[in-house]
């Protein structure tokens, strides 16, 4: 590792680093396998470290968290905070140390490896795709690199964009068509609707919604079950027509802002997180009001509604790109990565299922990759990948 580098390592870790020093580190972390001498550089010298004083995992956590946290907090911009994947991946190490170093006495314990089993891997990384619905029940099969259009919309394989809202006629309100986006597991999409409204739509998700708004009226959408980020176009852009998210479960209804719905089929909660601006979320009589950084969770067992502050990047990033996760059991972020690899996972030892896990995974990262950077945290002793299945062990 050259002294440079080094030095801005020691930097970052200390919180120190400027912008263009991590820069730098980003640009050298991407080349060749920089990330892995980054990691053992870290493991090197935190295991020094360790030696050398007394140690104390919930303090040495809670110190870890509060650093990642100031350095998130200070690239407020969610596409900038997307560069720093790559130390944010190599960084996890630090967090994980509870997993690689046991003290006891004054000797470090780092658990023994077994080589991974790997028969016949099919499982594939996730990539732009998805099925259209047309009005009149027609499917359309939207995928990376073909283009496809229709009279209302048109799709480069990525998105799907409609005619803007502005060169249609007036219309009558019975005569509104809708279509249906839906994402297998394994994919993604991008939707721009006719006013100007940009949806995400992460893996395993399906959004309803009209070919063309009614000017003036409210806007409305349909979460049928997934993922969702929106970017709603303001309210005053359209004669003040509010914007409104349906789920079967609860409402959302705003006037110009940014959220992320995560209501998937096998979840008993709906979560909704507030990027910027102010929402009402509405289920039966309860109505909570939102503010940026805060995440409400509807608990649909036993129907109650709660407020908490969250970290928004951890919550969002998947759209960037990233997955982050910070302190999340080992089986959440399995079902996670499930949807994305459209893989089933197993756990052969059920207490690896509560673990818990805080660090970024690249989404353009291939299966085995992810594997081994849970596994080189110490985080499991090894797995297998038989065809499209995983057991974790």
């Amino acid at each position: 590792m050259k002294k440079d580098i080094k030095n801005i390592c020691v930097k970052y870790l200390m919180n120190e680093a400027n912008a263009q020093e991590l820069e730098n580190l980003e640009a050298w972390l991407k080349k060749g396998k920089n990330k892995e001498t980054f990691a053992t550089y870290i493991k090197i010298n935190y295991a020094m470290d360790v030696n050398m004083n007394p140690f104390d995992k919930e303090t040495a956590k809670k110190e870890y968290l509060e650093r990642i946290w100031k350095d998130k907090r200070s690239h407020k911009k969610l596409r900038r905070i997307k560069t720093f994947s790559y130390a944010a991946a190599s960084i996890v190490v630090l967090i994980a140390a509870s997993f690689w170093f046991t003290k006891m006495g004054n000797t470090i314990i780092e658990p023994q490896f077994t080589e991974p089993i790997i028969v016949n891997n099919q499982i594939q990384t996730g990539t732009d795709k998805a099925t259209l619905t047309l009005e009149n029940g027609e499917q359309i099969a939207l995928t990376k690199g073909a283009s496809f259009q229709t009279q209302n919309a048109t799709s480069n394989g990525e998105e799907i964009v409609y005619i803007t809202a502005n060169s249609q006629q007036p219309i009558v309100k019975d005569s509104v068509s809708h279509n249906t986006l839906t994402i297998p597991r394994g994919g993604q999409f991008q939707l721009t609707l006719t006013d100007g409204t940009q949806v995400w739509l992460n893996s395993e998700s399906q959004l309803k919604y009209p070919v063309v708004f009614n000017k003036g009226e409210t806007r409305q959408v349909e979460l049928v079950y997934g993922e969702a980020y929106f970017d709603v176009s303001p309210s005053n852009n359209h004669k003040g027509a509010d914007f409104k998210v349906y789920h079967k479960q609860q409402e959302v209804q705003v006037l110009g802002t940014e959220f992320n719905i995560k209501a998937y089929k096998d979840e008993t909660n709906v979560y909704t997180t507030l990027v910027e601006g102010k929402v009402s979320v509405t289920t039966g009589s309860k109505t909570k009001i939102l503010l940026p950084a805060q995440q409400s969770n509807l608990d649909i067992v036993v129907n109650s509604l709660g407020i908490a502050n969250v970290e928004v990047y951890d919550i969002v990033s998947w759209k960037e790109g990233i997955f982050s996760f910070e302190r999340k059991p080992l089986k959440e972020i399995m079902t996670t990565l499930s949807r994305w690899y459209d893989m089933d996972v197993i756990f052969a030892n059920k207490d690896l299922e509560t673990i818990r896990f805080m660090g970024s995974l690249n989404k353009g990262q291939n299966i085995v990759d992810v594997l081994n950077d849970i596994k080189n945290f110490g985080v499991i002793n090894t797995y297998e990948i038989n065809n499209k299945t995983i057991t974790l062990k």
